[in-house]
């Protein structure tokens, strides 16, 4: 583990929190507590942690219980896609006023169920408990419980008070209402090789780069918990034979709580980058141990990164050398970014997450170089000082961190569930890799300069005119683009 030290001039109580990997040394980063008052923590609620797991399970209704607020904070909250309900994009919410919190909300909760019942007519009605239900002891498990028995379909509570504890007892909290579904049905069986993918949330349509993979590979996929399910895939679940876990945050939970229940095994996985993709499908192949469907992952393999490598390398030699920052919500994107980085000549020079756990940041810690600072639950102004002073070029992080980034004259990616193209899978990693080559190399750095220290400072090319540096930018753009669509053209053309 990292030399804790005073990487940063930041609050007393938060040095344990940032450190700075030195050869020979060793102690153990702080983490996996509250945050800490006054720091501004970047990290979300434990509602917030709920929402960003089960709200994608598109034909489910989510209902809010609390002020109109919340469920417009949280409202579509991931960019995941769906390939057949929208249910999930609308917000529902009881939007409790003053008279609730006085009085209780029991009553308005009741009726709101009974009113979506009639109108939506959902499969299952997920219920999520707010800071101010917290406080006012509203009986949710009381009322979703009668009204479940009144309307005849699953009304499950998630008991997701913001403030009584950090997101990852919302990713809890979001596993234990899955419970509630996983086993009520019996799966329709096409194949002698079954997996489930967790921890995947189809940001972008991810899934549907993964999916195909392994079905070549003969195994049905039986869902994606909870990217792109529906209440009927959940339901099946318990018929698969191997749990993926991508996003361990999230789901190692609700894995741990099948292979107990039903004994089913899991095994923590990545679909991002070459290296991490290959070892997920070979793990897969080696579990249900068919020399076949060894022979097929090999193949794909090969095939597909022999088809993404001559682009990939043509970026790798306009990024080498670069340094990145990465901040992430969950330990596992953080993991893979490290070795996606690796793989495209680029040296990561700060690493955070969220809601990493002691093991986790034991794994980076092996993983990045000595000089490397690895920080937990980070507030802006620690991130902002970290990326002057590590002078990284390039920041992966999510919304709440885009802004932060630009006024410093940082380049930007955004990693999180907010963006709108697919990083997973192969055709997923090359979209990364052109996204870092953009912003990297991107001609507006010319203009805003770097705030990161007269070493790295960028400006203006003063011994050309406007038009020239005009042309240069539109040139680089235009570069860009023309590159993207040969690769889509070339990609449909093999498909058909």
């Amino acid at each position: 583990m990292p030399d804790s030290t005073n990487v940063i001039n930041t609050l007393d109580e938060r040095q344990p929190y940032i450190t700075l990997k030195q050869a020979k040394k060793s102690s153990e980063l702080a983490c996996d507590n509250t945050s800490i008052a006054g720091s501004m923590s970047q990290r979300a609620c434990v509602y917030s942690g709920a929402r960003v797991a089960l709200n994608p399970v598109t034909d489910a209704v989510h209902l809010v219980h609390g002020p109109i607020g919340c469920a417009s904070y949280t409202w579509d909250i991931r960019g995941s896609l769906s390939s057949d309900k929208e249910t999930f994009r609308t917000s529902f919410s009881t939007d409790m006023k003053e008279l609730d919190v006085i009085f209780g909300g029991e009553k308005k909760l009741s009726k709101s169920i009974d009113e979506i019942v009639e109108l939506y007519k959902p499969p299952v009605i997920f219920v999520y408990s707010t800071c101010i239900v917290g406080i006012i002891g509203d009986d949710l498990e009381a009322v979703c419980k009668e009204a479940s028995e009144r309307v005849g379909i699953p009304v499950i509570p998630v008991k997701s008070e913001g403030f009584k504890g950090t997101k990852s007892d919302g990713y809890k909290a979001a596993c234990n209402a899955l419970m509630q579904i996983i086993g009520t049905k019996e799966p329709e069986i096409t194949s002698e090789y079954r997996i489930n993918i967790f921890g995947d949330y189809n940001v972008a349509g991810d899934v549907w780069l993964v999916k195909p993979l392994f079905e070549k590979m003969g195994i049905q996929v039986i869902t994606s918990m909870t990217g792109d399910a529906t209440v009927d895939t959940i339901s099946k679940s318990h018929g698969a034979h191997l749990n993926l876990v991508q996003c361990s945050g999230s789901m190692t939970y609700l894995a741990k709580w099948m292979m107990k229940e039903y004994g089913i095994p899991f095994t923590k996985v990545s679909y991002f980058g070459i290296e991490d993709l290959a070892i997920a499908l070979r793990t897969t192949a080696e579990f249900f141990g068919s020399e076949e469907m060894m022979r097929i992952a090999e193949e794909i393999i090969e095939k597909e990164t022999a088809r993404i490598m001559p682009e990939i390398q043509a970026i790798r030699n306009r990024v080498q050398g670069k340094t990145a920052a990465i901040y992430m919500g969950g330990a596992a994107k953080a993991l893979t970014l490290i070795k996606g980085f690796r793989e495209l000549g680029m040296e990561v020079v700060i690493i955070g997450t969220q809601t990493g756990k002691r093991d986790d940041y034991k794994q980076i810690s092996y993983q990045v170089k000595d000089g490397t600072v690895i920080v937990d639950d980070a507030n802006p102004l620690e991130l902002a000082d970290l990326l002057v002073n590590q002078k990284a070029d390039l920041m992966v992080a999510g919304v709440k961190e885009r802004f932060l980034a630009y006024k410093l004259g940082v380049s930007f990616c955004d990693f999180n569930h907010d963006r709108v193209i697919e990083f997973e899978g192969y055709d997923g990693f090359l979209n990364f890799a052109r996204e870092i080559d953009t912003s990297i190399n991107s001609p507006v750095w010319g203009y805003v300069g770097s705030k990161l220290g007269a070493g790295t400072m960028q400006t203006k090319d003063t011994s050309k005119s406007a038009e020239q540096n005009t042309a240069e930018s539109k040139k680089f753009v235009g570069e860009r683009s023309n590159m993207h669509d040969i690769n889509v053209n070339t990609l449909q053309g093999s498909v058909i």
